[in-house]
């Protein structure tokens, strides 16, 4: 009998070979089609949000149930409303001014890593932003979290092909193997890589030799500056830290205190259940929650703050809601200095804002370059100054971190892909959307020769409007004497523009 490390070789090898046949198909559809289908899998997602939270809490031992819940929900519904109206089919843009077409290419088939942190959450938003972009998804899962993410792949999978989708538009390795993945990330027939997971899942993405998008793991400070409004600091930075027990890779890791404002800030905290250890306690949890190499204990991941005290050998309260250590440092002298997936953080007191901008600085380097950064403040100018000196792309003000990164209650788009941009050895510095999943063909005219077939595209601009659902055609700054100067005489441009419209299935 062939042994697992075969079978999920040749399981990834049939997935790939599959996938190219349902690709081929789903490519040639229209924006009509893909978006009826996407629709129903944001219906058919969010109607499974609870069912999917229970497999993940159950099977993974991670997180919290009714937060699980609302990222599921997010990653359906909010994302859907989110990509709805993006366009990703046919002409994009029409531009006479520059005698350009701009044409939709999906980028093919996509092999999907999910993390074990947020594995159903992470399918549901990728299987949407992917089948927008009408691209087909393989998903490799986290070997503790396979049962969660083949159903949510299932679910989504199903609601697709009974909306007309290709079989085998969406599928997932059943065995969890590394060689099985590794076979799906080096196959000649992966188009792109999109890697949500730890440093070494993320960097074998990127050494693959697919183009690839990985995001790894954050270290996120988050400074209270003297003018904030610390009761709204502390409960946005309760909520964010201990939100499914802090596995979102932009919660808060270190709270960062300007010096006038320590002693409300410490009162808050503890007022909200914060237990702030003592010496001995931080050296404990230090040796229990941090391995020699510096990652994380897999097995406080997404604890609470009481199961983790408890397994360092202390005790705290029940409702304790976070552990907080209060260091002198950042680095490998300073364990619990490093990003920590659960309701744990740092504490440090800076005397204004510039030393605190420094110290911010120095958490960043220390496995948080690229991610995210939260400051609480009032004024305006010390706000810029984080913005602008800053090695994040995103700087979350007087919000939750957790939330606020991944687009829940700020302006950022809805994702749970984060980039760090080259800064955080990632290849885009941005939320992901169905827009990074796809290409862009152009057709660039001749400007010297002057003829354009859409020249007189401000006669079909409606019909051109409705038919495509193209709402950015420009209209050109030519008179009509120019248009014809290749020369078409008007009724040989007209014959050919009702052409290109036939041709393009807009009439």
């Amino acid at each position: 009998m062939m042994n697992e490390d075969l079978q999920a070789i040749e399981e990834a090898r049939d997935l790939v070979k599959r996938a190219k046949s349902a690709q081929k198909k789903l490519s040639q559809f229209t924006q009509e089609q893909v978006d009826k289908i996407v629709e129903a899998m944001a219906k058919a997602g969010e109607r499974s949000a609870g069912e999917l939270a229970r497999l993940a809490v159950n099977e993974t031992g991670i997180g919290v149930y009714e937060h699980k819940v609302q990222k599921n929900v997010f990653s359906t519904r909010d994302v859907y409303e989110y990509i709805r109206e993006i366009k990703t089919c046919g002409i994009l843009n029409i531009d006479v001014d520059k005698m350009m077409v701009e044409i939709s290419a999906p980028v093919g088939v996509i092999a999907g890593i999910v993390p074990v942190t947020n594995p159903t959450s992470t399918t549901l938003y990728k299987a949407l932003i992917s089948v927008k972009s009408r691209n087909v998804v393989i998903f490799s899962a986290h070997p503790k979290a396979i049962k969660c993410t083949m159903r949510a792949v299932e679910i989504m999978s199903d609601a697709a092909v009974s909306s007309g989708a290709p079989v085998d538009t969406l599928t997932c390795l059943s065995i969890p193997r590394i060689e099985g993945t590794q076979e799906l990330m080096r196959s000649e027939g992966i188009d792109l890589i999109l890697a949500t997971g730890g440093i070494a899942m993320v960097r074998a993405a990127y050494s693959s030799g697919k183009p690839a998008i990985g995001v790894g793991p954050g270290n996120v400070p988050v400074f209270i500056e003297r003018t904030a409004d610390v009761e709204k600091a502390v409960e946005c930075i309760i909520s964010s830290k201990t939100f499914d027990n802090g596995i979102i890779c932009s919660s808060e890791q270190s709270i960062v205190v300007d010096r006038p404002l320590e002693d409300s800030v410490v009162k808050e905290l503890e007022k909200r259940k914060a237990y702030f250890m003592t010496e001995d306690e931080i050296d404990r949890v230090s040796r229990t929650m941090i391995q020699s190499d510096g990652g994380m204990n897999p097995e406080l991941v997404g604890k609470s703050a009481e199961f983790i005290a408890r397994a360092s050998g202390f005790n705290v309260p029940d409702d304790t809601t976070l552990l907080v250590a209060r260091l002198a440092g950042v680095g490998r002298d300073y364990p619990l200095s490093c990003e920590k997936i659960a309701p744990v953080v740092a504490f440090y007191v800076e005397d204004g804002w510039v030393k605190g901008c420094e110290r911010c600085i120095e958490i960043l380097e220390y496995g948080g370059l690229g991610h995210t950064l939260v400051i609480h403040s009032k004024d305006a100018d010390v706000i810029m100054e984080f913005g602008i000196k800053k090695p994040v792309f995103r700087v979350i003000v007087n919000g939750p971190g957790s939330q606020g990164a991944i687009g829940m209650g700020t302006g950022l788009p809805p994702a749970m892909t984060l980039g760090c941009g080259t800064w955080g050895g990632s290849a885009t510095s941005d939320n992901i959307t169905p827009e990074h999943l796809l290409q862009v063909k152009r057709l660039a005219f001749n400007q010297l020769e002057g003829w354009f077939p859409f020249a007189e595209g401000y006669r079909y601009k409606e019909a051109v409007r409705v038919k495509s659902g193209v709402d950015n055609i420009k209209l050109p700054n030519k008179s009509k004497e120019d248009v014809g100067r290749g020369g078409y005489d008007r009724e040989e441009i007209e014959n050919i523009v009702r052409r290109v419209l036939r041709e393009r299935g807009l009439i």
